[in-house]
C-alpha cells in the first residue's frame, strides 16, 4: 500500500479498536490522502483515527460533521418507513447502514452512509413499492413503477429517491441466487437501537456476516469501507468464535466470500490473530486468488468504471466464489444476461 492508503487503514482500525499500528504521518501527502478517505468513504473514521491522535485535519472534521448530521436524517426517515411498512403488515429488514454501524462501532454515526436498504419477500414487492413511492420515493432502477417486477426478477434490488435520500429496495441479497440461497426477510433477525428511541430490526450476526462476505465480494471489495465495516463487527471476538462463524457462512452459502473477506480483513486488520483459519484458508489455491484480486482492487483507489476493463476485473472473480463448473456456468450466463438487459 501507499503510505497514504496505509495511515488511512491505521485510522480506521484506531477508530474500533483494530490494531495497535502507531498512526505515522511522516512523507504523506495530505490532499491524496484526504482524496483517499473520501473515495473509500471513510472520512468520519478517519478522522476520529487522527484525533485520537492528536492530528488537525478541518477537512475530513467537515465531513463527519456532515456524516453525522447525514446519519440522523436517516435514522428519522428509517422509523418512518418502518411504521409505514408496519402499519401495512409488511415484514421488513434494515441491512447494512445504520444498524451495522451500531453493532460493529463504539461511535456508529461516524460511519458514512447514504441511502437506505431495505429487505422484503418478493410477494410483497408490489405494496412496498406502492408504500415507497407513497412516502415521496420515485424508482430510478427500474425508471418507472410498472417495469418493477420485471426488473426485480432480473435484479436484486431496484433504486428509489426522494430528492437525495436513496432507498434500495432488495428481495434477495445475493446477485447469484445459489449464494447465500436462504437468507431472506424471515432469517433470524435482531432489534438494534441505531439513534435514541430508533430500533430498527436486522439480520441475526450469523446471516449478517455471510450476507456482507458475499456483499464485497459482488465487487471484488474496492472500497475500503465495506472490509472496515466487516473487520469492526467480528472485533473483539474469541478466536473460537471467529471459528465457528466462518463454518456458518459456509453452511449459509458465502462459500469462498468469506475465505476472501477473512484474509482480506486479516492483511489490513489482523482479524485471524489467534485462530487457526488464517493458515486454513492460505491452503486453497481459489481463495488466495480471490483474496489477492481483492487487495489489488482496494490499491487502485479508483471506481472500476474509471479504469480499462475495470469492472471485468470484478467480475472474473465471481466465478471463484463457488465450487464447480456448473456455478461458474450458471454465474456467466447470468452476467451475460444482466449486461444485455
Amino acid at each position: 500500500m501507499t503510505r497514504e492508503l496505509a495511515l488511512v487503514v491505521a485510522c480506521c482500525a484506531a477508530a474500533f479498536g483494530g490494531c495497535d499500528r502507531p498512526v505515522s504521518c511522516e512523507g504523506i501527502g495530505w490532499s491524496k490522502f484526504v482524496r483517499l478517505a473520501r473515495f473509500h468513504r471513510v472520512q468520519g473514521l478517519v478522522w476520529n483515527g487522527l484525533k485520537s491522535s492528536g492530528i488537525d485535519a478541518e477537512a475530513l472534521a467537515l465531513d463527519a460533521q456532515s456524516i453525522v448530521a447525514t446519519n440522523l436524517r436517516i435514522a428519522r426517515e428509517a422509523r418512518a418507513l418502518k411504521t409505514h411498512f408496519d402499519e401495512a403488515g409488511i415484514s421488513l429488514l434494515f441491512v447494512k447502514g445504520l444498524t451495522l454501524g451500531a453493532l460493529a462501532y463504539p461511535n456508529p454515526p461516524l460511519k458514512m452512509g447514504w441511502d437506505i436498504d431495505l429487505l422484503v419477500a418478493p410477494e410483497d414487492l408490489s405494496q412496498a413499492g406502492r408504500i415507497l413511492a407513497e412516502c415521496g420515493y420515485r424508482p430510478e432502477l427500474p425508471s418507472n413503477l410498472s417495469k418493477l417486477g420485471s426488473w426485480h426478477r432480473r435484479h436484486k434490488e431496484s433504486v428509489w429517491r426522494q430528492d437525495d435520500l436513496y432507498v434500495e429496495l432488495h428481495t434477495q441479497l445475493a446477485d447469484n441466487p445459489s449464494l447465500i440461497p436462504t437468507i431472506d426477510v424471515r432469517s433470524c433477525r435482531q432489534d438494534v437501537e441505531v439513534a435514541t428511541g430508533i430500533t430498527l430490526p436486522t439480520l441475526a450476526t450469523d446471516e449478517l456476516f455471510a450476507y456482507l462476505c458475499i456483499h464485497g465480494a459482488s465487487s471484488a471489495w474496492f472500497r475500503l469501507k465495506w472490509i472496515t465495516d466487516l473487520a469492526a463487527l467480528i472485533h473483539g471476538l474469541p478466536a473460537a468464535e471467529i471459528e465457528r462463524l466462518y463454518e456458518r457462512s459456509q453452511e449459509l452459502g458465502a462459500y469462498r466470500a468469506a475465505d476472501q473477506a477473512l484474509l482480506l480483513a486479516d492483511v489490513l486488520y489482523g482479524s485471524l490473530d489467534g485462530t487457526n483459519l488464517r493458515e486454513k484458508l492460505h491452503q486453497t489455491r481459489s481463495s488466495r486468488i480471490l483474496f489477492e484480486a481483492a487487495l489489488n482492487q482496494l490499491n487502485n483507489s479508483s471506481e472500476p468504471t474509471e479504469r480499462r476493463l475495470g469492472t471485468w476485473r470484478i467480475h472474473w472473480t465471481q466465478l471463484l466464489l463457488k465450487r464447480g463448473l456448473g456455478f461458474k456456468a450458471g454465474e456467466a450466463l447470468r452476467q451475460v444476461r444482466t449486461a444485455v438487459a
